[in-house]
């Protein structure tokens, strides 16, 4: 996979998890639950993906980790959206919303190229 191609999962992935967390503290099989439940099953994010993001999202002080007990009464670290994290959302929602317009006006083009 080219690296173009990398950023691009990534950073789509990281999107979901910062709006997921927009919501409030939540742990990482919470954060899955809340993607998949909302793209109805379309998107299910695998653990091998989620974690690393978490990590990497925790590094760059967009979100932050404190253990917590779960309402099942077991130990899971739970993920909180820093003030540096809001404003990335932001940022990267309307990064978003601007790339995947331009896409579907490409998708949905009537004209053949002049």
């Amino acid at each position: 996979m080219a690296d173009a191609d990398l950023d691009l999962l990534q950073g789509t992935l990281d999107v979901m998890i910062l709006k997921s967390l927009s919501w409030g503290p939540m742990h990482g099989f919470g954060i899955a639950k809340w993607i998949r439940q909302t793209t109805d099953g379309v998107l299910q994010i695998e653990d091998s993906a989620l974690y690393p993001a978490l990590h990497r999202l925790a590094h760059r002080g967009l979100v932050d980790a404190d253990w917590a007990l779960t309402e099942n009464n077991r130990r899971a670290k739970y993920y909180t959206l820093t003030t540096k994290g809001r404003q990335q959302l932001r940022s990267r929602v309307q990064a978003w919303e601007k790339y995947s317009a331009a896409v579907a006006q490409v998708v949905r083009a009537t004209t053949a190229p002049a």
